[in-house]
């Protein structure tokens, strides 16, 4: 296929000067919104700028080009991100989000990335996109997994945070743990409310308590308060979501994801016996042991929840179970203001083969906040312990919180 000719007229307003000319062809490409051709102009303009030549000579490269002159690179670099820059905003604003992303990638500015896609609706047309630039790359998170929760279901998205969120940091697992927890949450409200105002009159409840009650109570009320809306063997959602939410929530601590998630263990607890599933240790009795950590977090029955997780800690065999047990007591200590107690117990009871420099660098945040708290022991102790264990790094890493002290 032949190019379209440019139109006389705008060669003729052109300037002859090369500065004014690209210029003028770069106002022409902003005007057209044609992404890929500003962006090879700006890049144009940037060697203007620095004394080359417009457009480079096919294999030079840019240490030929520029004589091996650091700052002429580095200066050249960042023309080239800022062409990447505005020619990356405008393939998203003219709704090409893959393309985009590739052009806003090197500028590594993700928050400028997230303020050009919180105007782009997700729809069925671009929704691959938007999840891979929005979860996958990292970009919105929260916004990605709500979207697949939406255009998958719960069980395509339970899929996908094992597959690839589980392993990612916590901060991260605990924006789609909130998402999934609040969709499934409410989602479970709802069918039971449902059910409650559908039957409630059968079971002698008058017509003024069913309008409040299922107006005011929470899940957790409702079927505190009216055990027969589990009765019967039924259940409302599919129970292994059930679990599933309640299994991601436990990296959760703000106090309205944490009392839902004891509403839910609430609620599987009554399930018929069937449907309560085992977990992995130590949550091996599945919702009693979560409902008992969950309200640890919130402030409740604190020692016996510790009790509890102390004793799967030193129980436990790590050759058949894992470590699961072991992080789970000292992530609760740590997490309830106890870091540490946390630390002495992550000294005492990880097991010998497991290197130190891999848990490193969560002990001593714990130490940093023990000694932030008055700890004047846990120092050395923790130095005493890497120095046990031949861990030279630690023993360095150590001696900054001697100097804090």
């Amino acid at each position: 296929m032949e190019s379209a000719s440019l139109d006389p007229d705008l060669l003729q307003r052109l300037s002859t000067d090369p500065a004014k000319r690209i210029d003028e062809v770069i106002a022409y490409f902003r005007r057209e919104k044609r992404p890929v051709e500003l962006f090879e102009a700006l890049k144009m303009k940037s060697r203007l700028a620095h004394g080359l030549p417009m457009m480079a000579l096919p294999d030079e490269s840019l240490d030929s080009q520029t004589g091996g002159d650091p700052e002429l690179q580095r200066s050249l670099e960042e023309g080239l991100l800022d062409a990447c820059r505005q020619a990356g905003a405008m393939l998203i604003e003219n709704g090409k989000v893959g393309e985009g992303y590739m052009y806003l990638r090197p500028v590594g500015d993700n928050q400028l990335v997230r303020r050009l896609l919180a105007d782009v609706p997700i729809t069925d047309e671009n929704y691959d996109e938007m999840v891979h630039v929005l979860l996958h790359e990292g970009i919105d998170l929260g916004r990605g997994y709500q979207a697949v929760i939406e255009h998958q279901g719960t069980c395509n998205s339970i899929t996908l945070y094992d597959q690839a969120i589980a392993q990612r940091p916590r901060v991260q697992r605990q924006i789609a743990s909130r998402v999934l927890l609040n969709h499934f949450y409410a989602e479970l409200t709802s069918l039971v409310r449902n059910d409650f105002a559908g039957r409630a009159n059968d079971n002698g409840v008058s017509a003024d308590d069913i309008i409040r009650d299922e107006r005011d109570l929470s899940l957790g009320d409702l079927i505190a308060k009216y055990k027969w809306i589990l009765g019967g063997g039924g259940y409302h959602l599919d129970t292994t979501h059930l679990a599933s939410t309640v299994r991601f929530a436990t990296v959760l601590d703000d106090a309205e994801s944490i009392d839902k998630a004891i509403q839910l263990c609430q609620y599987g607890r009554k399930l018929p016996a069937d449907f309560q599933y085992p977990g992995e240790e130590p949550f091996v009795d599945f919702y009693p042991a979560h409902a008992a950590f969950f309200a640890a977090l919130a402030g409740q029955n604190v020692e016996s929840a510790l009790r509890l997780f102390e004793q799967r800690a030193r129980t436990v065999d790590v050759n058949v179970a894992g470590s699961g047990a072991i992080e789970t007591y000292i992530d609760l200590l740590d997490r309830i203001g106890r870091p540490g107690e946390a630390l002495r117990a992550a000294m005492e009871l990880f097991p010998d083969d497991v290197p130190v420099g891999r848990v490193m660098p969560e002990m001593m945040v714990m130490a940093r906040r023990a000694v932030a708290g008055g700890d004047v022991e846990i120092a050395n102790q923790l130095e005493q312990f890497c120095s046990q264990r031949g861990d030279l790094l630690g023993v360095a890493a150590v001696s900054e919180l001697n100097t804090a002290n």
